[in-house]
């Protein structure tokens, strides 16, 4: 059995305290909560605030634990997918700061899971980013173990808008990179955040790296994904991903989930899994993204019991 939750970033009008709410009327168990910078977003999904951490007051820590006490939905994670290794200096810095900051409040509001990007300077080679993606992640990762924090790497390549093509802006997008990252960073508290859609959108088995990295699976995202092959077939796969690929709910993709739940649940999987919904055609209101994350939950439910 797994907790079913979902990522808070596709409610973002709403407050913690209303999408606690929501989750709790459809069923779900936990919530991954999106703690950005207050500010406008600069890409989908980002920007979006429903714990500020940089102004996590004594009494914003009893509120935020007294919602989830009423609600009786739990927290899974606190949610940053910022790039911290940024082709501009200030971004980057900017970046590191306050992932620093939402991995100093984890324990503060009694967590101990905060997901987000390695990143990359999508300028430069893998090779190229290697010195400096050690020099910024060492200092994170031993603030992490300084607080008993786990990080969760998603492995989402970030190469769908004009200027992340085609290199990506974040690193750990294969599980050659993974094993790379983990033996260099060489922390116990580092591991992923894994979407199985990130691997069939690269044409590599979804199945596999669960498990050979059991150990450093600390969360679960759930997004579908449909190829569009009609297309695939006209432009190749090295042209830019958006042309022959779709995100969808669980169940409208390509995603086989009894199989998948089926091996991470014999992998000894038993943490959450949390919706990601990314769909277009469910976003034209509030209404359309909730009525989306129930399909999901009803979808998902029967496979992971939570």
């Amino acid at each position: 059995m797994m907790p079913l939750g979902f990522v808070s970033a596709i409610l973002p009008e709403m407050s913690l305290a209303e999408v606690l709410g929501v989750a709790a009327k459809i069923g779900y168990s936990c919530v991954e909560v999106m703690c950005w910078p207050p500010s406008r977003a600069e890409r989908r999904y980002a920007g979006v605030t429903h714990i500020d951490v940089a102004g996590l007051t004594e009494s914003r820590i009893t509120e935020v634990q007294r919602l989830v006490a009423e609600s009786g939905v739990w927290i899974s994670g606190l949610g940053y997918y910022p790039n911290c290794l940024a082709a501009d200096p200030a971004e980057a810095e900017q970046a590191v700061a306050h992932l620093s900051r939402v991995i100093a409040a984890a324990p503060r509001l009694g967590l101990a899971q905060v997901n987000t990007f390695i990143g990359r300077d999508h300028t430069a080679s893998i090779a190229d980013n290697w010195p400096r993606m050690l020099a910024t992640w060492k200092p994170l990762v031993d603030l992490a173990e300084k607080h008993g924090v786990r990080i969760g790497i998603e492995n989402c390549p970030m190469l769908f808008t004009a200027d992340e093509w085609p290199g990506g802006k974040n690193l750990a997008s294969s599980p050659a990179l993974w094993r790379r990252l983990f033996a260099d960073l060489g922390s116990p508290n580092l591991g992923l955040n894994y979407d199985p859609s990130h691997m069939l959108l690269q044409q590599m088995d979804y199945l596999k790296p669960i498990r050979e990295f059991r150990e450093r699976l600390f969360h679960v995202h759930a997004k579908d994904i449909r190829i569009d092959r009609h297309v695939l077939d006209e432009h190749g796969s090295f042209a830019h991903p958006n042309l022959y690929h779709a995100p969808k709910l669980p169940g409208l993709g390509e995603i086989d989930w009894g199989r998948f739940f089926s091996v991470l649940s014999d992998a000894g999987y038993r943490g959450p899994v949390c919706v990601e919904v990314e769909d277009r055609a469910y976003e034209g209101t509030a209404a359309d993204r909730v009525a989306a994350l129930a399909q999901s939950h009803r979808h998902l439910v029967q496979f992971t019991g939570g």
